[in-house]
Order: C-alpha cells, then sequence, then structure tokens
C-alpha cells in the first residue's frame, strides 16, 4: 500500500484543499483534462452532416399528404405525424446516418392534440443546433375544406360534437401563430393534386427535372397481365424461339436468342418507335406529376421474346437518364 493510501481520510482532503483538486476544472475541459466541446451543433457529428429539415403543416383536408409524398419521390426521408417533441431525435439520428438521411420531412398537425404545443419549443432546439428548416404551410379556404371533408364524408378532427366549420375555425386558431412563421404558404383552395405537385417540385425539386424511375417486366400471356403495370406491349407479332430446337432451352440473356429475335422484320422498328414513344409518354408523366411507371413487355411464355425486349428496352431507358430497374417475372417457370 502507498504512503498517500495509508494517510486518514481527513489528512487527505486537507491536501486536496491546500493543493486545489477539489476545484471545478476549467470551462470546456472534463475531470480528467480533456476538452470537451462548447458548439451548439449534435455532438460528435460534423455540422456538414446534419440533415435539411422540411416541416409540413397545415389545414386538414389542404394537401398535407400530397405535400409529403411529394417531398418522398423528390428523394426526402418523410416521417407523418411525428410528435414535434421527437424532431430534434429525428435530425440527431438523420445526422449519424453517415449521409444516407440527408433531408427530412415531418408532417405535424393538429392529430398530434398534447404533442403539438412542444413544437415551439423543438424549433427553438434545432435553431441552437444550426439546424436548416423550412416550414411550409398547406391553407385552403372555409368553403373548399368544407366541400373535400363532405365529399369523403369523414369529420374535421377537431369538430367534436359540432359541425365541420366549428373545427376548421378551431383549427386555424391554433395554427395562427405557426402560420406567421411558416417560410412558405401554399393556398390550396384552387389546385387541384397536380397542381400541388407542381408547386412542390418548383420549391424543392431544384433546377433539374424531377426523375422519373422505370420498371420494365418481361411477363407471360399465359400466366396473366401484371396488375402493377402502367404500360403493355405485345411481342407476339415476332416469331417464337420456342420453335427454333437449338434455341428452346435458352431464354432472352442468351445472345443467340437476342440476336435472333432482333433479326426479324419489324422488331428493331419496334423497338426504336417505342422507345421514342416513352420519351413522350415520360414527358407527360413528369407533367402530371407522376414518377414511377412500370412497362410490361409480354410474349407467349415470357422466356424468350419478352426478356429480350426488356433488356433492350432498359438498356435505352438507362442511356437517356431513366433510373431503370429490370424484372423478368416469369422467366425460369416452367
Amino acid at each position: 500500500m502507498s504512503e498517500h493510501e495509508k494517510r486518514p481520510t481527513a489528512d487527505r482532503d486537507q491536501t486536496h484543499k491546500e493543493t486545489g483538486e477539489d476545484q471545478a476544472p476549467p470551462e470546456g475541459t472534463q475531470d480528467n483534462g480533456a476538452e470537451v466541446s462548447t458548439d451548439s451543433t449534435t455532438p460528435g457529428v460534423p455540422e456538414a452532416a446534419i440533415p435539411e429539415l422540411v416541416i409540413i403543416s397545415g389545414m386538414s383536408g389542404a394537401g398535407r399528404s400530397t405535400a409529403a409524398k411529394c417531398l418522398e419521390d423528390l428523394g426526402w426521408f418523410v416521417v407523418d405525424n411525428l410528435p414535434p417533441a421527437l424532431i430534434p431525435t429525428m435530425v440527431e439520428l438523420g445526422a449519424r446516418s453517415q449521409g444516407n438521411v440527408a433531408r427530412i420531412a415531418v408532417v405535424v398537425d393538429v392529430r398530434g392534440r398534447r404533442f403539438f404545443d412542444n413544437l415551439r419549443e423543438s424549433l427553438a432546439d434545432l435553431e441552437s443546433k444550426n439546424v436548416t428548416r423550412r416550414i411550409v404551410f398547406l391553407e385552403s379556404s372555409d368553403d373548399a375544406l368544407v366541400r373535400r371533408f363532405e365529399s369523403v364524408r369523414r369529420p374535421h378532427p377537431l369538430q367534436g360534437d359540432g359541425r365541420i366549420v366549428d373545427g376548421i375555425d378551431a383549427e386555424r386558431e391554433l395554427l395562427r401563430e405557426l402560420r406567421g412563421d411558416a417560410d412558405l404558404v401554399i393556398d390550396t383552395s384552387s389546385l387541384n393534386v397536380h397542381e400541388l405537385r407542381a408547386k412542390m417540385d418548383a420549391q424543392f425539386a431544384g433546377e433539374e427535372e424531377p426523375a422519373l424511375r422505370a420498371t420494365v417486366m418481361s411477363f407471360g400471356f399465359k400466366y396473366g397481365l401484371p396488375v402493377d403495370a402502367d404500360l403493355v406491349a405485345d411481342m407476339r407479332f415476332l416469331p417464337n424461339p420456342h420453335w427454333v430446337p437449338e434455341l428452346r432451352p435458352f431464354n432472352g440473356l442468351n445472345e443467340e436468342v437476342s440476336a435472333y429475335v432482333f433479326n426479324q422484320p419489324g422488331a428493331k422498328e419496334f423497338l426504336d418507335r417505342y422507345a421514342e414513344l416513352l420519351r413522350l409518354i415520360a414527358a407527360g408523366y413528369r407533367r402530371e406529376g407522376k414518377r414511377y411507371v412500370t412497362i410490361a413487355i409480354g410474349c407467349t411464355g415470357g422466356k424468350h421474346r419478352s426478356v429480350a425486349t426488356a433488356e433492350k428496352l432498359a438498356a435505352r431507358l438507362v442511356a437517356e437518364g431513366v433510373e431503370t430497374v429490370v424484372v423478368h417475372r416469369d422467366m425460369g417457370r416452367e
């Protein structure tokens, strides 16, 4: 046992007082002398990693869900009806995702009831942590809101035993201060779904046009049409490699099968014209706010002609900058 350990407790305490060992460490250091960050950002997370935040709120029936879906299609991580007290926690989790969650959108509304009062405190907390946040407020006239609630035959969340207009008045009063703090107010009284999406795109899509994502799916007609197909093309107008003995065992991924299919009259012309048609359709989809399209390419069994054509068509789309996934639904089913 050391000489220090043998000394009585009172003597050791006196030594601490004389040497100043009991004094609080200087500001910005721990007891062991290590420096402590006094930065207001999330501890241990670079400021550059803190995600961008959008808070979507506004009147019930004014289009909050549509606005949230639009941001989701633009690549935002969207959380619906998150209690405001948990918003800083969500941002911190996003900051620790190593860049995988760079943009977060949170829908906050009166369904939160007792949690809604915590929103201002959460906003102050975010501001102290240098979080870039914007508030989008969806507004609409009383007449438009009443028509929308009546059309879906649902009560207003705040109407209780009263009328729809009573709930609207209560909600408008509750949200008055938040509306004044909003960075963007969108009046949807005379907007349809597509027009609202266009406004959100204009604000959040940046200079680039929102991307269209495509799934190109081969299938066999004898197994039924894909239920999620937006467009269907029928390749049964081409000779079937199934009746060529040396090609029958293979599928449309085989180079010889693909060459056989596209050496047939009309095959290359079909691919050229269909790709051109898709460019026209894709432009219209973007204008209408549609971000996903499933293109189904069919033949009898979904093994040869449809597979070869789906591969060629997908390559065309990728070359034109369309994010494309290829699925061969029925290949190998026989």
